[in-house]
């Protein structure tokens, strides 16, 4: 078959971040827990010291069988390699402008900061609990929204017994808060 008629995949082409996470906002910091930057750290170490060498390893050895444009375990090796690559380079340009903020160490336990879960009810009733977080941790499944998402800048500074507004697609919702904590206690 002609060379005209087959798919070539380019490398420059398919060098892209594919797990690059969600971008910081222009001019902000890169607030993330003691607990969300070692987590990080560890996935950093893990790719470096155990999948990559692995990786690393078949392709060596799926070069070494010949024909490398029919090779599925040199092909998919090579992409899982710029895949492994782009997330540590992600990795380590997020942990290069971390900025490390404790909640424990949070002076003020009356009011919403970075780190506090707090437990606040909607306009119809409805308590929902939330921690804010990194932009990095958040897993809305787990209650952990960022720092810079509409429900976490809406409570921010607000305390037990104010009510503040969110602002979202189905319009202006009342929100009053209920309870702060920062892991240790509870306001």
């Amino acid at each position: 078959m002609s060379k005209a008629f087959t798919k070539e995949t380019d490398d420059a082409a398919d060098d892209v971040e594919l797990d690059s996470g969600p971008a910081l906002p222009a001019g902000a910091k890169n607030y993330i827990t003691p607990e969300g930057h070692r987590r990080l750290q560890d996935e950093l170490k893990r790719l470096v010291k155990v999948e990559r060498p692995k990786v690393v390893e078949s392709v060596s050895w799926a070069a070494g069988n010949g024909d490398r444009s029919e090779n599925g375990d040199y092909i998919y090796g090579k992409k899982r390699l710029r895949e492994i690559d782009g997330r540590i380079r992600f990795l380590t340009k997020r942990l290069e402008v971390a900025e490390i903020v404790d909640p424990a160490a949070q002076k003020s336990h009356d009011q919403v900061f970075f780190g506090a879960t707090v437990t606040y009810a909607t306009s119809d009733d409805r308590e929902h609990t939330v921690t804010i977080v990194g932009i990095d941790e958040a897993d809305a499944d787990r209650g952990r929204v960022s720092w810079v998402a509409p429900v976490a800048r809406a409570l921010l500074k607000a305390r037990v017994g104010d009510v503040v507004e969110l602002r979202g697609p189905r319009g202006v919702d009342s929100l009053e808060v209920l309870a702060i904590s920062y892991g240790d206690s509870a306001t």
